[in-house]
């Protein structure tokens, strides 16, 4: 099957902005009094803010209202925001700007799938947003990752078959996202350890676009 697309996760992928979740989650769940660290906090990569904020309830023996839910996802989302305007072009993770003009120069369509509502936010501050065909982010899905919504919706906007996509993640639940898409897919970081992952690696600097030509003929 040719290599039609590669769809990136942002975080963790494109930039780093993992710190600036746990501080702003920090801080709510010492608002609240409630038990929080960076093992809670990994359970929280790849999903929706939401579906994060009901991992670090379920921790609390307080009753919470929607309402209440919904002021405590905003003001995290405050917080984070604003830590976000401290990012710029130099937090670009490695390998990624090589890694784009690769893809460009091969005339293979790039896309972001990502679950963040902020994702137009933090590409503008890095100045990527006119390099990609297509962004399918939180403000347009219903369902997150490990859901294969947000790589359809991807594949969708981008005119190709699900197939004739690598996807590129960090997290478990987007590996599974994108083996439910009926794609391919890289781990990078954490996701490194994914069994399913077709590829391994450490960070971008090590991938180049043979690797991404050779996995998608691989046979599912």
């Amino acid at each position: 099957m040719n290599l039609s697309a590669v769809i990136f996760d942002l975080d963790g992928v494109i930039v780093s902005t993992d710190e600036f979740h746990y501080q702003a989650w920090k801080q709510i769940s010492d608002q609240e009094q409630i038990y929080f660290d960076r093992e809670i906090n990994e359970r929280l990569r790849g999903v929706s803010r939401m579906e994060s904020l009901e991992i670090i309830l379920s921790h609390s023996d307080k009753t919470y209202s929607e309402n209440e839910k919904n002021q405590l996802a905003h003001r995290k989302n405050e917080i984070y925001c604003e830590l976000l305007n401290n990012l710029s072009p130099n937090d670009i993770l490695p390998g990624v700007i090589n890694l784009l003009m690769s893809l460009i120069a091969r005339n293979i369509k790039i896309a972001i799938g990502s679950s963040s509502k902020n994702t137009p936010f933090i590409l503008d501050q890095i100045g990527l947003t006119t390099n990609f065909d297509a962004i399918a982010d939180g403000n347009s899905i219903k369902k997150s990752k490990p859901d294969p919504e947000v790589f359809l919706l991807a594949a969708k906007m981008l005119g190709v078959k699900p197939e004739e996509c690598v996807v590129i993640e960090d997290a478990k639940a987007g590996i599974d996202a994108a083996k439910a898409a009926g794609m391919k897919a890289v781990g990078v970081g954490s996701a490194a350890h994914c069994v399913d992952a077709n590829i391994k690696l450490n960070d971008l600097t090590s991938l180049d676009l043979e690797q991404l030509l050779e996995v998608n003929e691989i046979r599912s």
